[in-house]
């Protein structure tokens, strides 16, 4: 089942495109990462996958209703968390959770505490007296506690630092595997993406340029570097089988499908001589700069 679905789906602020006739879906039960660069368009697409925004041509739908029209029942199955996690920070922890229990028939609040208590607060403790990484919990204990089907979180790891990145981790897989819940997530720190998700959609030049699973996407992509050439680099800019290449300083990095000894084979058909490819480590933050480029 399609938890999320875009099709054709067009933005533009004024004159500016920010990406054009997007078409994807997000399965149940999938933690889907998507990575792009800053100003690429992620929270835009979040904004309208949300209904915060409308999209200049095309539509998103969710649990396959227009995200325009979705019913207050259909809403109440989505959990979504924002950059800087908590906006109501004049409120203790108590009150923040009576608050938001109003909103959601399967409210939980056993799940909100047992995040909670890990902090040793007292439910009277204001939020706005917290740090970053307290915060998250409470955040967390929030999302857990509304029981979602669906997850959508916007840079959740903003501000944070590694223990609790960690933690919010740890805690996210858990509930994910136990509850079959759908998330669809944006991050910067692609370290931290690398250990969620199990699907991976990259936007870059206006368009979803991949979308699979995170384990085929990265066998299945190859970094090499070789000296630099005139020959060398003539040859991947124009040879189908090299995704993206970069010059470094006496070097050229590129990426490729294929394996060593396959794209070997490619450089002795075209005569290209004297190239010794090196293989490069492939984790995602690998992948991804090398794909989407250093700048």
């Amino acid at each position: 089942m399609d938890v999320i679905t875009a099709s054709n789906l067009t933005h533009h602020y004024g004159t500016k495109k920010v990406f054009e006739n997007l078409n994807f879906s997000v399965k149940q039960g999938k933690i889907t990462g998507l990575l792009g660069k800053n100003g690429t368009g992620k929270t835009t697409l979040i904004n309208i996958i949300n209904n915060f925004l409308i999209p200049s041509t095309g539509e998103v739908a969710l649990f396959g209703q227009p995200a325009q029209a979705l019913t207050r029942a259909n809403k109440a199955r989505i959990g979504y968390l924002i950059e800087g996690h908590i906006q109501y920070d004049f409120m203790s922890i108590a009150q923040i959770e009576r608050f938001y229990s109003g909103f959601y028939p399967r409210w939980n609040a056993r799940k909100y505490y047992e995040l909670i208590d890990l902090m040793h607060l007292k439910p009277s403790h204001k939020i706005a007296k917290m740090s970053c990484g307290q915060r998250s919990q409470v955040a967390l204990g929030l999302i857990f506690a509304q029981e979602p089907e669906l997850l959508i979180l916007d840079d959740f790891s903003m501000g944070l630092d590694p223990g609790y990145r960690r933690l919010f981790i740890d805690y996210l897989k858990h509930y994910v595997s136990t509850h079959n819940l759908t998330v669809f997530v944006t991050s910067h720190i692609v370290q931290d993406m690398e250990k969620l998700i199990n699907e991976v959609m990259i936007f870059d030049d206006y368009q979803i340029k991949y979308q699979e699973q995170l384990s085929e996407f990265l066998n299945s992509i190859h970094i090499y570097t070789a000296p630099k050439t005139r020959e060398f680099q003539r040859w991947c800019t124009h040879n189908p089988q090299v995704l993206r290449s970069e010059e470094l300083a006496n070097e050229i990095q590129l990426v490729s499908r294929l394996k060593t000894d396959e794209l070997q084979q490619h450089l002795a058909q075209d005569q290209i001589m004297a190239t010794t490819l090196t293989p490069q480590n492939t984790s995602l933050e690998d992948a991804f700069v090398a794909l989407t480029g250093r700048y």
